[in-house]
């Protein structure tokens, strides 16, 4: 069973953004401090829009956390949105206060308007646009730096770098200037990696218990993410050319190479895990796109209110933390205890 799981709540526009976290074990202290450095990451990157000019990101722990060590029980973090005191009316919660301020029924194409307001029968789009919103990532990402502090603790060290915009491989600041003078967006290829794990998180017993499976999936389901790769792209190499041939030195088994990206047969090998991903162009931008308005059916132009030119940057803190949270659970689960004195106790007798 999985030691640690956390649900989120909050709109873009609403008054906040919470996460509660269940199963760090009691006796871990937690540094908000660093929390609100990665929030704070996440928030800059050359060619963010005016919401990051808003919004100024801090982290509040509101339970499960006492003279700054957890309790065991779980734990509360609340990031407040200030731009709510300008959608108070908008986004209130009672009757009383509809208004069709800020509605719209323009489906902008690439977004989840027009699935979402199938699936959830919503004639105002903003309905689905709140939650379907990349803001919610500024939550996930205080749950994914609480998961880097405790693999702080095991010595795990986590780094990201953008590889690549549209086809430019270097002068990233220029391409972005020049997408967004033509009034587009952009997006690009980045990579993150984990360096000290141990050997074996993961299991190749099924399917949803393999390490490059839950990876895979808790970056692909970042907002605009389109393809994830483990390592090295396979295609084009021979057998024995790809695989990471073993040696012994000094006493140990190394490996010259790390094609596999850290991961075989879905467990952990040793070598440092990478994961490179794909996010395409922000899908809201001020360049007039062809659509559909659900309340005439009638062809019109995408609803447009706000967009950054590219935010490949802060995906790359967010998959970050969302590849934290999944090893943090593996950890967990391989050496786990109910105080982190026990955690670390099984880990180092492992």
């Amino acid at each position: 069973m999985s030691k640690f799981r956390f649900l989120t709540a909050g709109e873009s526009h609403g008054k906040c953004l919470t996460a509660i976290i269940e199963g760090i074990p009691a006796g871990f202290e937690i540094n908000t401090d660093l929390i609100n450095q990665d929030l704070k990451r996440r928030q800059s990157g050359y060619g963010r829009g005016e919401r990051m000019q808003i919004e100024s990101d801090t982290v509040e722990i509101t339970s499960g956390v006492r003279f700054g060590k957890t309790l065991g029980s779980p734990i509360t973090l609340v990031i407040q949105n200030k731009d709510f005191e300008n959608w108070q009316k908008i986004m209130s919660i009672y009757p009383e206060d509809y208004t069709e301020e800020k509605s719209f029924t323009k489906c902008r194409p690439g977004h989840a308007d027009y699935a979402g307001s199938i699936k959830y029968n919503q004639k105002d789009l903003r309905n689905v646009l709140e939650r379907s919103s990349a803001r919610k990532t500024a939550i996930e990402t205080a749950v994914g730096s609480v998961a880097k502090q405790i693999l702080s603790a095991f010595e795990i060290k986590c780094s990201s770098k953008i590889l690549q915009i549209g086809n430019v491989t270097e002068n990233f600041n220029e391409e972005i200037d020049r997408v967004k003078e033509l009034g587009d967006t952009i997006g690009g290829k980045f990579e993150v990696v984990f360096e000290n794990i141990p050997v074996g998180l993961g299991s190749f017993v099924h399917w949803d218990r393999m390490l490059d499976g839950k990876i895979a999936q808790s970056v692909m389901s970042i907002p605009a993410v389109k393809a994830v790769e483990i390592g090295q792209n396979p295609l084009g190499f021979l057998g024995s050319e790809y695989h990471d041939q073993m040696y012994i030195q000094d006493g140990k088994i190394v490996r010259r190479t790390n094609n596999a990206g850290g991961i075989e047969g879905g467990m952990s090998n040793g070598e440092p895990i990478v994961v490179k991903a794909v996010m395409k162009p922000i899908p809201t931008l001020r360049k007039q796109l062809n659509t559909v308005d659900l309340a005439t059916m009638q062809e019109d132009t995408a609803h447009f209110e706000r967009s950054d030119t590219c935010a490949l940057e802060a995906c790359c803190v967010v998959a970050e933390s969302r590849i934290a949270t999944v090893l943090v659970d593996e950890m967990l689960e391989k050496y786990g205890g109910d105080s982190f004195e026990e955690i670390m106790k099984n880990y180092k007798n492992n």
